[in-house]
């Protein structure tokens, strides 16, 4: 975006009455000598007006961008809930699965749990080292699962620690 500088003869008339060989380049009617104040108004103007549309053209790029990055990003959240809903699993074998802390689980308790609910998992190689042998507590965060692997089965329900309010 280079602008192509064109040097040219003033050619305004001396005192000599003789042209004027002064050589200026850019937006201007003639040589700084000769340019009139009504003339260095409308140059300057000009800039200014020029200015102007480039921060406007900028501006409106970068709103054009963001535009088009919130539209693709609306298209793969639908593309992967469309996905998700063919392949999540909420029953196998008549246990629940849900989703706890990001990963599937089967449930086989009586009482179908809920979003929120509180349980105990078993004890993995993971959760030995970082919460000591046993089991260990999780949230369920969603109803079923996209994961197709085999799931290991909550241990129970976790006992509510929340203090009762009296009233």
């Amino acid at each position: 975006m280079f602008e192509e500088v064109h040097q040219r003869p003033c050619g305004r008339p001396t005192k000599s009455g003789s042209p004027c060989r002064a050589q200026f380049s850019g937006p201007g009617f003639a040589c700084k000598i000769h340019t009139t104040e009504h003339e260095r108004a409308l140059v300057e103007a000009y800039q200014q007006g020029l200015q102007a549309g480039r921060t406007q053209a900028r501006e409106w790029e970068r709103s054009a961008a963001a535009s088009r990055v919130e539209h693709l990003e609306q298209q793969i959240r639908t593309l992967q809930e469309q996905l998700d809903a063919k392949t999540r699993r909420y029953e196998v074998d008549g246990d629940q699965i849900v989703t706890v802390d990001g990963y599937g689980y089967r449930w086989r308790g009586a009482d179908p749990l809920e979003v929120g609910d509180r349980v105990l998992l078993p004890e993995n190689h993971v959760s030995a080292l970082r919460h000591g042998p046993g089991p260990f507590p999780g949230t369920v965060t969603a109803l079923g699962t996209t994961y197709s692997g085999a799931l290991s089965t909550i241990t129970s329900r976790a006992l509510d620690t929340t203090p009762r309010q009296t009233t």
